[in-house]
């Protein structure tokens, strides 16, 4: 007998029915979810404006004291999760840390084929980047094995926050909490479309400390915020599909690492390169080698038990 079909085919209680052979989650579940997920993310965003401060957020000072909060935040967030459990009626199941990916079963493609998938769809950047680099190719491999490198990245607290510690504990608050909380309710497919909201949503706290410190006009302001809302939502949905598709954390912190590194492609520039065909070549490349891997290359048997196999939907592949 297999790992899965140890688990029990039912995740929650006696109270699903079924329908036309379909798996119906009790009434009040989903509004369920939904208010774990939204005090959750309350609870996350709340935490950064706990410390009064008259400082930037780039701050050193602001940022050592957020990385207190956040990290407490996450330590507790599963707690959160738990306690969903308990009010949702959930019986035997999997253990906590493994519906929230954290486990060994399938860890080394989990870390892989993700980020992978992540620097494919950015070849066209990666190109970019590698055309205007004044190093050579044996000058950056020396550098990336320098520990002095390291430990400088390390002493600089925004490289630890967008590098370390946002894509850790965002990834483990909004995907790894939420998604156990939203898939018995919605689906997989569904979650993966309502879980970023949460994301994109929190990101609009940034609009406050614009305002406050006049970094734009209003209308400049505003436009920034729908941007990053947009962009924060489909790459949400992004790394929740990651998460689903594998059942692991490690995947979508690492992917949001290496989006935090590489931001939002400099297509003007692009635009504007003395080697343009070939960088536009390869953003156009990248683009169709991406969704032409994004399946086989987050094959659920590659990982061993998906989170929504964990959460009782029936369909052993999710989203397949």
């Amino acid at each position: 007998m297999t790992e899965e079909e140890d688990l029990p085919a039912n995740f929650l209680t006696e109270k699903m029915q079924h329908s036309s052979g379909e798996l119906v989650p009790p009434d009040g579940l989903c509004w369920l979810s939904v208010l774990f997920c939204l005090m959750l993310a309350c609870f996350y965003v709340g935490s950064l404006y706990v410390w009064r401060s008259h400082l930037p957020r780039d701050h050193p000072a602001v940022i050592k004291r957020r990385f207190t909060s956040v990290l407490i935040v996450s330590g507790l967030s599963p707690l959160f999760v738990w306690a969903w459990r308990e009010s949702a009626g959930v019986m035997n199941g999997p253990s906590l840390l493994v519906l929230m990916g954290i486990r060994f079963e399938g860890l080394i493609p989990a870390i892989i084929l993700p980020l992978l998938l992540t620097m494919v769809l950015f070849l066209g950047p990666l190109m970019q980047l590698a055309m205007d680099c004044p190093w050579s190719f044996t000058d950056g491999i020396r550098v990336a094995f320098d520990p002095w490198f390291w430990m400088l990245c390390a002493n600089d607290m925004r490289w630890l926050r967008n590098q370390v510690v946002a894509p850790l504990t965002e990834e483990l608050v909004f995907r790894a909490c939420m998604l156990p909380m939203l898939v018995p309710c919605a689906g997989p497919s569904t979650a993966i479309i309502t879980c970023p909201l949460f994301f994109g949503v929190a990101h609009f706290h940034h609009v406050i400390e614009l305002l406050r410190f006049r970094q734009g006009t209003l209308l400049g302001i505003f436009l920034s915020a729908v941007f990053q809302f947009s962009y924060t939502a489909v790459f949400g949905a992004y790394t929740a599909f990651i998460f689903i598709r594998t059942g692991h954390l490690i995947g979508p912190v690492l992917c949001h690492s290496f989006c935090n590194y590489m931001g939002f492609p400099a297509i003007s520039t692009a635009l504007e390169h003395p080697y343009r065909l070939t960088v536009l070549s390869s953003y156009i490349l990248g683009v169709l080698l991406f969704f032409l891997l994004l399946f086989p290359f987050t094959d659920p048997s590659y990982y061993s038990l998906p989170v929504c196999t964990l959460a009782s939907f029936p369909s052993p592949s999710c989203l397949s």
